[in-house]
């Protein structure tokens, strides 16, 4: 029987981490994308200002 205490663990993180995986695919787009896409857009374009440039002028 220590086999199977032995294999719980790591099926349980599995499944859990399918679990998340799954979540994390359904929630992606819909209706707040537009909105999360320009707070992502914002947030990148503050950190090229506080860097000094534009990452297209650094290639």
């Amino acid at each position: 029987m220590d086999y199977v205490s032995a294999l719980v663990p790591p099926v349980v993180m599995a499944a859990f981490f399918i679990g998340v995986v799954r979540v994390i695919v359904k929630t992606q787009g819909g209706a707040a994308k537009a909105k999360e896409d320009a707070a992502v857009d914002a947030a990148v374009a503050r950190a090229e200002v506080a860097r000094g440039g534009s990452a297209a002028a650094d290639a």
